[in-house]
């Protein structure tokens, strides 16, 4: 139970780790990755906007609507009646106390008169005369008591005009005219208004729209070959502007890893429900499930990084490795299924997801479909033939759908098809490697393993034949009944041959390897006999590491006797102490029992094909019946709990020993003689 539950907190661990590793790399600040200029083709597929944005003008348009508002603007002064009234008043005063021995009363009233109408009519300053000038405007407001009135600037005085004004038909001469210095008493009263002349600026501005259109979310922008004019130009210009935008905007971002987060769990969630209720055995067998989540995580890793750094094409990735390991080291349906919330992962990280979704997809079918079990080189080819020609296939149909034009196509696709293509032959010098990293065995191996020349099995031939020749009937019979229940008829095949390995060590005590004669158990008591007998397992384990065997190979040694007993021993002990306590452990195989399908099926062809050397007369009836009785005893003994062979797995195989027996021990007829 405690190993159980630290299991699965580990495997709970790998999940939350592969998820932290993903969503790390998977881009947050994907930036506007098209290049494009006015009136060249667009070189890239159909692009579809991902959101709703406006249609910006062109800056040209902008500055002429701009420049059209700012003609008839006027800008806002105010008239600081104050000015005025000081300055006659100063006026006033100098006259009483400097001017009367140099002016009349009558010239001084006419001076004041004329610096009152000038006052009235307002007085600018050189500086904002210029301004005014330089805008070539027309009128401006002026604000007096709290009214903004139109005003032309014909009508306004300068300093240099009401000077002229107040000498207009003057006899004063020159030395009096400068002594009284008029001109200080000419003052600015018509103030320029910023704040206020700002704030209508802007309110001008923003009456001025940004834009004249929309595009709406899912709506086309542009087609591969159509020429950027002006207007798809602004589109575009205006559809990077937003991108970029939302890009830099940090609760944006925020959402966007939220998101990222959510989504790669819920995914990676289907996988571990998946595996739960379909493959639950695999959450027993953690090489399998690391296998599976680590594959996941390497390929979105390297998308996440090709998008970020904006290196390479996504579909150079030879995504359809993902499902060939998984179809040769777990099962095929895990593959389909792993290779599909892979794509599914990947395809949110890109800008055009549809297509990439479709090619995946059936590139992964493709290389299931194509590979079940690779057993030589010639079939990796044969599958990155099939996976490629399902990639252009796919590709020139999309592009047929979505461009409706031949001349239109991607040709760039089709290298990149070519390039994933040459890295996937790396998966045959990959397979070895993940072989011995997380002790898995090939096809490959294993047909390596079961050539009878190599030394192990040779040294079986010589040193204990009769071992030998059971062992390769036994894998006949084992690999045929795989063969018929959908199960690994290499493995279980390779397997038999090995699976008695251990009596090389005392080949003699077993009887396919006596040739008659007396037997060396003649002289050892039951006990010491079932010890030689069960010792065989142990000894092969010692063999299969001394030779550096697969895991895979060690399994089948171990459990091909399961937890059964040494049955001619414990019988004829059992006999020879009648009502004596039996310690049945001495006479029990330790085990365990089979695991997988192929395990169990070892276990019933070894029992089966042992035991049909000891029938009198091989007559259909009793093949059958000699099946039957050994296979529902085994059955019944409980040493099939932990597989997950079928009842009807179960009958199959029974069918499958019976028609194989019938065939091996059939009677030849007897050829007659010729009547002289």
């Amino acid at each position: 139970m405690f190993k159980l539950r630290q299991r699965t907190i580990l495997e709970a661990m790998l999940v939350i780790a592969c998820i932290a590793l993903i969503v790390y790399f998977m881009p947050r600040d994907t930036k506007f990755n098209y290049h494009f200029s006015l009136n060249t083709p667009w070189t890239y597929g159909q692009l579809m906007s991902n959101f709703d944005f406006p249609v910006y003008k062109s800056e040209e348009r902008m500055k002429a609507e701009t420049d059209s508002l700012y003609r008839n603007f006027q800008p806002y002064f105010y008239m600081d009646s104050t000015i005025g009234e000081n300055a006659l008043e100063q006026f006033k005063k100098d006259y009483y106390s400097r001017f009367d021995q140099l002016i009349t009363a009558p010239q001084y009233n006419t001076y004041r008169q004329r610096l009152i109408n000038a006052y009235n009519r307002g007085i600018v300053s050189i500086e904002n005369s210029e301004r005014i000038k330089h805008d070539s405007l027309s009128n401006i407001k002026i604000i007096t008591d709290n009214f903004a009135l139109s005003t032309s600037i014909d009508k306004l005085n300068t300093i240099k005009s009401v000077y002229k004004q107040l000498i207009y038909n003057d006899t004063l001469p020159k030395d009096i005219l400068s002594e009284l210095k008029l001109e200080e008493y000419i003052r600015p009263n018509v103030i320029y208004d910023s704040i206020k002349t700002n704030l209508s600026l802007q309110e001008l501005k923003s009456s001025i729209s940004m834009s004249d259109g929309m595009v709406q979310k899912g709506q086309k922008i542009i087609s591969r070959g159509e020429i950027v004019d002006e207007k798809l130009y602004r589109v575009l210009k205006s559809y990077q502007y937003e991108w970029d935008k939302r890009d830099n905007d940090s609760r944006q971002t925020g959402l966007t890893l939220l998101g990222q987060i959510l989504l790669v769990t819920i995914i990676l969630s289907g996988m571990v429900y998946f595996i739960y209720v379909y493959r639950p055995i695999y959450l027993r067998q953690m090489n399998k499930f690391v296998l599976i989540f680590l594959l996941i995580t390497i390929f979105s890793i390297t998308v996440g990084w090709m998008v970020h750094t904006h290196t390479g094409n996504v579909f150079m990735v030879p995504f359809a490795m993902v499902p060939i390991l998984l179809c040769l080291f777990v099962d095929s349906r895990t593959a389909f299924m792993a290779h599909i919330l892979l794509t599914f992962i990947c395809s949110t990280m890109l800008l055009a997801p549809h297509i990439f979704i479709l090619i995946q997809i059936a590139g992964g079918f493709a290389a299931i479909v194509s590979l079940r079990e690779l057993t030589a080189r010639s079939q990796l080819f044969r599958t990155v033939f099939t996976v490629l020609l399902s990639h252009a296939i796919t590709c020139f149909a999309y592009e047929l759908i979505s461009e409706n034009d031949i001349t239109k196509l991607n040709m760039n696709m089709y290298i990149y098809f070519l390039i994933s293509g040459g890295l996937l032959l790396l998966t045959y010098p990959l397979m070895f490697a993940i072989e011995k990293l997380f002790g898995f065995t090939s096809a490959v191996t294993f047909i390596e393993l079961s050539n009878i020349n190599n030394e192990l099995l040779y040294k079986l031939s010589q040193d204990a034949p009769g071992t030998f020749q059971h062992s390769m009937q036994v894998g006949n019979l084992a690999a045929e009944a795989a063969r018929r229940i959908g199960a690994n008829s290499i493995e279980v095949r390779t397997g038999a041959l090995y699976h008695d390995i251990g009596k090389l060590k005392n080949p003699i005590y077993f009887t396919e390897n006596q040739s008659g004669g007396k037997s060396p158990h003649s002289d050892l008591n039951p006990k010491e006999s079932a010890a030689i007998i069960l010792k065989h397992v142990k000894d092969g384990i010692s063999i299969a590491n001394a030779h550096h065997l697969p895991t895979s190979i060690k399994d089948f040694i171990a459990t091909h006797h399961g937890t059964s007993k040494t049955g001619y021993f414990y019988i004829t002990y059992k006999n020879a102490n009648p009502g004596k306590e039996i310690d049945e452990s001495l006479f029990t195989y330790p085990g365990p029992k089979p695991g997988t399908k192929e395990q169990a099926i070892l276990m019933m062809a070894d029992s089966v094909e042992a035991a049909s050397h000891s029938l009198q007369e091989y007559t259909e009836s009793n093949i059958h019946s000699l099946v039957d009785k050994i296979i529902d005893a085994q059955l019944e003994n409980g040493q099939f709990a932990l597989s997950p062979l079928t009842f009807k797995d179960i009958e199959t195989i029974k069918g499958t020993f019976k028609e194989r027996l019938k065939a091996i021990y059939h009677t030849r007829i007897s050829y007659p003689e010729e009547k002289k």
